[in-house]
């Protein structure tokens, strides 16, 4: 079933959106060579919790962490640990955080320290890609005009999109119908209507589209080792425009000050 929210809803999962882009923000300010993935988990978490929400990930089908931390060839829930990040590394960092019985999602691939710029344009076609997405993601188009949004973008530009995992709808739930997937035809599938809440989160490989799982049962990685990109916004469909729940400004103006 899915489920369409009212604007008292939209509210909550906003408030809950932004606690998420602010504990990325924070995530942001200490992001750098030498630090260690549990490090801006335990950042991630108090100012979740200082902000009278729950991290949304933590216990979530036994995951054990706030943030999942996927850095170079990890595509996505990467466990935050004692691994020390590089310079050269890109590294997502996805959270979610649960107020008011609402969830919020969002995701953000950084670039620490000299990063090539090879892979610096995976990441800025990823972000693309997203922002692409959510241009259609309006009222009487479909699913199928999301991905195909996505997909045409990124194969454009040499890269490959993710199959095995998807965006999805979100709410009181951090997981709802319905499947947003990253590739598909223009014109197909569910119709979008003004209230659905969706997380679109466009997952790009710089080589094969293949992934596999870890021995650790979460971490998944590309099947040939290259680097992969992953961002995500919170989103809810509107007549004329989709509005965007979640925010990377909070990331943006910290690393306009750092440069």
């Amino acid at each position: 079933m899915i489920f369409y929210k009212s604007i008292e809803e939209i509210e909550f999962i906003r408030e809950s959106s932004l606690i998420v882009a602010k504990a990325l923000g924070e995530v942001a300010r200490i992001i750098k060579p030498g630090i260690k993935t549990s490090d801006l988990d335990k950042v991630a978490e108090e100012f979740i919790l200082d902000s009278n929400a729950k991290p949304a990930f933590k216990g979530y089908r036994g995951f054990p962490s706030t943030l999942c931390i996927s850095i170079n060839e990890c595509v996505v829930h990467g466990i935050p640990s004692g691994r020390v990040i590089n310079d050269g590394d890109i590294v997502s960092v996805d959270c979610g955080a649960l107020k008011n019985g609402y969830y919020g999602d969002s995701a953000y691939t950084f670039p620490v320290g000299e990063v090539s710029s090879e892979v610096i344009k995976l990441l800025e076609v990823t972000k693309e890609a997203l922002y692409k997405a959510i241009d259609v993601a309006v009222d009487g188009k479909r699913l199928g005009d999301i991905g195909f949004e996505i997909q045409s973008h990124v194969e454009r530009n040499g890269y490959s999109v993710v199959r095995d995992l998807v965006g999805h709808g979100i709410g009181k739930n951090l997981h709802e119908k319905p499947n947003v997937l990253n590739y598909g035809k223009r014109g197909n599938g569910l119709v979008l209507k003004e209230g659905l809440v969706i997380a679109i989160e466009p997952m790009i490989n710089m080589g094969t589209y293949k992934v596999m799982q870890e021995n650790d049962g979460w971490t998944i990685r590309t099947l040939d080792r290259k680097p992969s990109a992953h961002f995500e916004h919170t989103i809810a469909v509107k007549k004329q425009k989709a509005e965007i729940l979640s925010s990377f400004k909070y990331i943006e103006e910290v690393v306009s000050l750092q440069k």
